[in-house]
């Protein structure tokens, strides 16, 4: 009997430690302490965003994601973001939306957002939507108005506009800034510059490639 109630005590204790373990890795952005906390964009933020600012009007909770946008770039789309930096309202909530415009054939490159996933419709024209996973497997497809995606969290992806007319997507993030890592400007048009050597070697290339690469992506 004492042994039974030995074991028992063992087994209880073990089940309490996995799920303090599991806790941390369940978590996500904490709940608010209040109602709302409009970001004061002049104060430095913290780790969970900006200060609340005093002062709050309705004009804090509405904003236009604007359009429609100029894409007369080189990559043929524009993005008008709504994140806690363009829109304060949105501070501690965990969430932003990007509007996103294309001129027929535009592409949004291959990018990836590390702090949060991606979920978007289509309101007008064809998108050709794609992200690859970590053993390099493509999902993609085209979708067209009415039809949206998702992209899992830091993933690379991309969009383009595979019609003959422009398209326009709204995406939606569960992060208040979700950030974007761009690989072709990340790779060759960073401060400091990557090595040469370094980019060389991994495309497999020279230098006068990597160079006028880099060019092209020159602040």
């Amino acid at each position: 009997m004492a042994t039974l109630k030995i074991s028992s005590s063992l087994f209880i204790s073990f089940l309490l430690t996995l799920c303090l373990l599991a806790i941390p890795s369940l978590s996500s952005d904490s709940d608010p302490l209040q109602d709302f906390c409009v970001g004061d964009l002049k104060s430095s933020p913290s780790i969970n965003g900006f200060p609340c600012k005093s002062g709050v009007s309705s004009s804090d909770f509405f904003f236009s994601l604007g359009g429609p946008l100029n894409t007369s770039n080189p990559n043929g789309v524009t993005v008008s973001p709504a994140n806690v930096l363009t829109f304060p309202g949105l501070n501690t909530l965990g969430l932003s939306m990007n509007n996103v415009e294309f001129a027929p054939g535009g592409v949004n490159p291959p990018h990836s957002h590390p702090r949060a996933s991606e979920a978007g419709i289509v309101i007008e024209g064809s998108v050709y939507v794609g992200f690859l996973t970590t053993n390099n497997t493509l999902f993609s497809k085209v979708i067209t108005a009415g039809e949206m995606f998702v992209v899992p969290r830091g993933l690379v992806h991309f969009q383009w506009n595979v019609g003959q007319v422009k398209a326009r997507l709204i995406t939606a993030f569960n992060s208040q800034l979700p950030g974007a890592a761009v690989l072709p400007s990340t790779l060759f048009g960073s401060f400091p510059e990557i090595p040469n050597a370094v980019l060389t070697k991994t495309f497999r290339t020279d230098d006068k490639t990597v160079n006028n690469l880099k060019s092209k992506f020159a602040a």
